[in-house]
C-alpha cells in the first residue's frame, strides 16, 4: 500500500502540500490515519511537479524526484520542499508489495510525457496477471512491481487516445476480473485534471479557491472530519473547503474548470486478448 496525493491549482510550495500540517503526507509515511492495510510507508517516496505554463498554455512535461529511502531520511527534501513551487503536483510515500523491487524505479510517480501516475494497493501474484501488452510494451515496464505493470496497462490506453478516467476504470476492471482481491486505488494527472479510482482503500477530495486536491488520506484527524463546520474546523481543513470521501469502487475526475465527477465502477469490464506475463 501507500499514501498518495494530487493537487492542481494556484502555484504553491511542495512544503505546504506535503510537509506542513499535523498529518501531512510526510507524517503519513510513519503515522497514516486511515490506511486499511499496513502501518508504515517507509519503502521510498516520490513527487512530480509541473513547471509554470507558458502564457497560459498547457503545462510543460513534469519533473520528478524519487528515492528508495523513507521520506524522513532524505536530507535533500527540506530544501526542495521549501523552494520548489508548482500549480500541479502528484506525490506518494511507498509501502512495497511483497516480491517487488526495492529501488527507486518502483517509487511513484511513474511518468511519460504529460502524465504522472501512482498506485495505492497491491495485486497478488502480479507477475502472472494476463495483460494486453505487446512484447515491446512488456519490455518497457518501468520497474519490477505491480504498480509499474498497472502503469503500463494504463499507458497503453492513454497512447491510444483514451481519456484518463476511462483508462483507469478499464484497467481496474481488467485486473479485478482476474484478481478479485486486488486493491486498486489509482491516481493520474496531466497537470490540468486529476483522475482516480477507489478499489479497496480510502480516497478523499476537496475543492475551491481555484484548486482541487485528491488524497488517500485527508491529512486531518477523523474527529475534525466529523465535527460541524465551525471556525476551528475550517482552519484545520483549510480555505479550499471541507474534505469529502469518495465511495469505494468509484472513479473520480476532478479539475479546477470542470469541478468533480464521481461515477461507480463496474466490476466486470471487457478485456482484450493477451498473453501472460
Amino acid at each position: 500500500m501507500c499514501r498518495h496525493l494530487a493537487y492542481v491549482g494556484p502555484a504553491t510550495t511542495l512544503k505546504s502540500l506535503l510537509v506542513e500540517g499535523p498529518h501531512a503526507l510526510y507524517e503519513q509515511s510513519w503515522r497514516p490515519l486511515m490506511q486499511r492495510h499496513g502501518t508504515v510507508n517507509a519503502d521510498g517516496f516520490g513527487f512530480g511537479w509541473y513547471p509554470p505554463a507558458v502564457r497560459g498554455g498547457s503545462p510543460e512535461a513534469p519533473a520528478r524526484y524519487r528515492r528508495a529511502v523513507p521520506i524522513w531520511a532524505d536530507a535533500n527534501l527540506p530544501d526542495l520542499a521549501r523552494t520548489v513551487r508548482s500549480g500541479a503536483v502528484l506525490a506518494a510515500v511507498r509501502s512495497a508489495t511483497e516480491g517487488t523491487t526495492q529501488d527507486e524505479s518502483a517509487a511513484a510517480p511513474f511518468q511519460e510525457g504529460q502524465w504522472l501516475f501512482s498506485h495505492n494497493g497491491a495485486v497478488a501474484d502480479w507477475g502472472r496477471v494476463p495483460v494486453a501488452l505487446t512484447s515491446e510494451e512488456l519490455l518497457g515496464v518501468q520497474a519490477r512491481s505491480d504498480s509499474a505493470l498497472l502503469w503500463a496497462m494504463v499507458l497503453r490506453r492513454l497512447r491510444r487516445g483514451e481519456q484518463g478516467a476511462d483508462a483507469l476504470a478499464a484497467v481496474v476492471g481488467e485486473v479485478a476480473a482476474v484478481r478479485p482481491t486486488a486493491r486498486l486505488n489509482l491516481l493520474l494527472t496531466d497537470g490540468v485534471s486529476v483522475a482516480a479510482t477507489t478499489w479497496g482503500d480510502t480516497l478523499w477530495y476537496r475543492s475551491g479557491e481555484g484548486s482541487v486536491t485528491v488524497a488517500s488520506d485527508p491529512g486531518v484527524s477523523p474527529d475534525v472530519l466529523r465535527a460541524p463546520r465551525t471556525g476551528a474546523s475550517q482552519a484545520a481543513t483549510g480555505e479550499a473547503g471541507p474534505w469529502r470521501q469518495v465511495p469505494d469502487r468509484c472513479v473520480l475526475l476532478a479539475s479546477t474548470a470542470g469541478g468533480i465527477r464521481i461515477t461507480p465502477l463496474s466490476a466486470a469490464r471487457p478485456t482484450e486478448e493477451s498473453g501472460t506475463q
